[in-house]
């Protein structure tokens, strides 16, 4: 049996997609691999790998532990795209970026859930030999389809009108996550029934928290800011929904998205190059405002369109699925040993 220690913190903060992908992680090895490893959490015992999820301090004061065994750290952002979330002013903010790389090169193997991340990180001075491409995944005992009468139970149940079409955004409430765009939508189209389901994960912390704040205590009539809400009650939410759009400006590989793709809901999604190396032809894409409107309004009138996607979103789901992704995990965990 292989001794893998997770180090991570990123449970203890709600609705954020590092908390996410940790959970999907521990429960394929658990559930999938579960004789071919043991899993302790953040333990300082020795161990064969020390799989590091967050890059907590004391978490890198371990990394000059000896006992350790294969350091392997995820990369779930890069200095740019944590000063993009989070309020840090700027005379801490080499010192932030300079913590990351450092911690990133701790690790005797890095892993991405984006391969358009990996440039990025040689121009850190990182050695693309030591980056492994991996990417994220859900479960389909968390995220799956409901049937039709199981859906419109759900319209019941949240009060919003069988007749709508309902389009749903999720994930923090900030700017990177293109908020503004989804706000701005809503506000044009008073015929269609927004959701947003998602809140504040790091409170004031976040880049924008007083406008955003204002934002949702008077949003449209057709707008509704759920908060931060369970799983399971996001899995409902999904599936009531007639579109999942998530305009964000900056993602790796969202874990909102893989969560609709389950639930085989259509996705639009900004036109970002990092998404066409990992999802490319299972999703809608606009490059702006007007264009998410326009993608919208032929969604609204087409239904074999919709249909149409909702059959790409079955598909991306089968590829990102917890078989597929169990044996790249068991390959790259015995390869650390070798």
């Amino acid at each position: 049996m292989i001794k893998v220690t997770m180090f991570s913190s990123a449970q203890k903060v709600a609705g954020q997609g590092v908390g996410s992908a940790y959970k999907e992680l521990m429960r394929l090895l658990q559930t999938y691999l579960a004789d071919d490893f043991t899993v302790r959490v953040n333990k300082y015992g020795r161990s064969d790998i020390s799989h590091y999820h967050t890059i907590d301090p004391q978490f890198y004061l371990s990394t000059f532990f000896p006992n350790r065994g294969r350091k392997v750290g995820y990369v779930h952002f890069l200095p740019e795209t944590l000063v993009g979330s989070l309020q840090i002013p700027k005379i801490f903010q080499k010192v932030v970026s300079w913590y990351i790389i450092s911690f990133y090169k701790r690790m005797d193997q890095i892993i991405v859930v984006n391969p358009s991340f990996i440039p990025r990180l040689e121009e850190y001075g990182l050695d693309p030999d030591k980056i492994t491409y991996i990417p994220n995944f859900v479960s389909k005992s968390e995220f799956y389809p409901l049937n039709t009468e199981q859906k419109e139970q759900l319209r019941v149940k949240y009060q919003i009108d069988p007749d709508k079409f309902v389009i749903l955004g999720d994930g923090q409430v900030q700017k990177r996550k293109g908020i503004d765009d989804f706000y701005r939508l809503a506000q044009n189209n008073p015929q269609l029934q927004f959701i947003w389901a998602g809140g504040f994960s790091f409170g004031k912390m976040t880049d924008g928290y007083e406008r955003y704040q204002q934002m949702i205590a008077d949003p449209p009539a057709n707008l509704l800011f759920t908060g931060i809400v369970p799983r399971e009650q996001l899995n409902e939410y999904l599936n009531l929904a007639d579109l999942f759009l998530l305009p964000s400006y900056d993602e790796l590989f969202p874990m909102s998205v893989l969560e609709a793709f389950n639930t085989e809901t259509p996705v639009l999604l900004r036109n970002l190059d990092l998404y066409k190396a990992i999802i490319d032809g299972y999703y809608l894409a606009a490059a702006d405002y007007s264009q998410f409107n326009q993608a919208i309004q032929q969604l609204t009138q087409d239904s074999q369109q919709l249909k149409w996607w909702a059959q790409q979103s079955q598909k991306a789901a089968a590829y990102y699925s917890e078989e597929h992704l169990s044996q790249i995990w068991r390959d790259f965990y015995r390869k650390q040993l070798r």
